[in-house]
């Protein structure tokens, strides 16, 4: 835990930036009945029936220190997803960094050696190197700033039926362009010196 605390005191650099990546997934519905139109003094009303129309996973990648972030949408969350998207942070979002101060939880997909599977091992090993590992600590996802963007992802866009992918890609797209567009920043403030106090009991006694 202190790891992630003393990474995120870090001062900003654009060469090294930081990155947060977390992921979830959203199950696509099709209405089943036509909804009734918004009224006055009515809002819009649903059916409670749907059709399932599959699941697509959400990567979320987020430099909070920058105010920028990116979801893509892919159809599983599998190591050769993971290692794509690693290799769109190096190549793709941050072509010009030094070094990639990388943080994620630790779901047992987020290690170096998914590279390994998508990748050629010179291939492989050239992203590696170009990204500093940290882990959130087991069951301290929370930790992951990565996980906070989510949420807000979830309230303002995905907390509504929405179809099928390529309608799901649409509304990510522009939820993630306005967001980018006001450079919306996360404001960290738990510090090692808080969790020393306010999770003392995480701590050995001596």
């Amino acid at each position: 835990m202190e790891d992630t605390l003393e990474v995120y005191r870090r001062p900003y650099a654009s060469s090294r930036p930081l990155v947060c990546i977390d992921e979830t997934s959203k199950q696509q519905v099709k209405e089943t009945r036509e909804p009734l139109p918004s009224q006055p003094g009515k809002p819009q009303r649903y059916d409670y029936e749907y059709e399932r129309n599959g699941v697509s996973n959400l990567f979320m990648i987020f430099a909070p220190l920058e105010g920028w972030r990116h979801v893509k949408v892919t159809d599983r969350r599998t190591n050769v997803d993971w290692a794509h998207c690693l290799k769109d942070l190096v190549d793709v979002h941050f072509p010009h960094a030094e070094q990639i101060v990388l943080m994620s939880d630790n779901l047992n997909t987020h290690k170096p050696a998914a590279l390994y599977e998508a990748f050629a091992p010179q291939e492989a090993r050239r992203i590696i190197e170009k990204i500093e590992w940290h882990h959130t600590p087991k069951h301290g996802s929370w930790l992951d700033m990565a996980e906070i963007e989510l949420s807000v992802l979830q309230r303002q866009c995905l907390d509504r039926r929405i179809p099928d992918q390529e309608m799901l890609k649409r509304e990510v797209a522009a939820w993630e362009h306005q967001r980018n567009q006001h450079a919306v920043k996360a404001n960290w403030r738990f510090t090692t010196e808080d969790a020393r106090i306010k999770l003392k009991k995480l701590y050995p006694s001596f």
